[in-house]
């Protein structure tokens, strides 16, 4: 923007800039051309205005292209592309105990607060994902209350247990990936203090889980709290999800708004 320079009509300014598209536009529509003509302080006050409201707009804009590119903010991002994978009120494209899991309010709920619950169980898909990004909203209900997202993962044959990467769900395990009936260890996970943070208990929770190639990310609540490269080439990229009770208390976890948005 060009200097404005005063002069002793003090309802005249006196305008130097350098010609432009959007200048030579506007002195176009305002009958003047901005190279050193002079005009009424209106005229100024308007094309301020303009100019202003142009710039807000173009601000906004681009901090808002910004933020969909960040992965950090993956959860915010726009939804298109992404498909349900739970309907809210049946089980179809799922398969489990369903003696333990049920649908309650458009979630499905695993468990039970009025009784132990006897060992892991798993509501899987009935087909395979590779590379996606996977969203949904999650919660823990109960005293030792412990779930999870399996991802890429199997079902172990002649048997309850799935194997394969877990986002886990549990107090002071929030936030991890762990290898559930494979490793049987944390590949990664935030410190305690990261989990206190982000969790929210006895309330919702929001995970986005992405899966590319060997890359495993995980967002929680928009933190991202995991972002590990698989370095085994035997580790399959592709598998079932699935959602876990853990053998315990009486407790339940509940799983609800499950999309999906997949890529080659």
């Amino acid at each position: 923007m060009g200097r404005m320079v005063g002069r002793s009509d003090s309802r005249i300014l006196h305008i130097s800039t350098p010609a432009g598209t959007f200048w030579g536009a506007c002195g176009f529509w305002m009958g003047a051309d901005f190279t050193g003509r002079s005009f009424d302080m209106r005229r100024i006050s308007i094309l301020l205005c303009a100019f202003l409201v142009l710039d807000a707009f173009s601000s906004s804009f681009a901090g808002k292209v910004a933020q969909a590119a960040d992965p950090k903010v993956a959860e915010a991002a726009d939804p298109a592309g992404f498909q349900p994978l739970f309907d809210g009120k049946t089980f179809k494209g799922w398969e489990g105990n369903l003696a333990v899991f049920q649908i309650r309010d458009g979630a499905v709920v695993g468990g039970s607060v009025k009784q132990q619950v006897v060992r892991n169980e798993f509501l899987c898909t009935t087909r395979e994902y590779g590379n996606f990004e996977l969203r949904l909203k999650v919660k823990l209900v109960g005293d030792g209350a412990n779930g999870g997202v399996q991802i890429r993962s199997r079902r172990v044959p002649n048997h309850h247990e799935v194997a394969g990467y877990q986002a886990d769900m549990a107090d002071g395990y929030w936030g991890g990936l762990y290898d559930e009936s494979r490793r049987n260890d944390f590949l990664a996970k935030p410190s305690p203090e990261e989990q206190k943070k982000i969790v929210k208990p006895n309330d919702w929770n929001q995970y986005v889980i992405r899966c590319d190639g060997p890359r495993i990310q995980l967002w929680l609540n928009g933190h991202q709290t995991v972002d590990y490269t698989e370095s085994k080439e035997s580790i399959a990229q592709k598998g079932i999800i699935g959602l876990q009770i853990h053998g315990g208390p009486p407790s339940e976890a509940w799983y609800r708004d499950i999309v999906i948005r997949e890529w080659k």
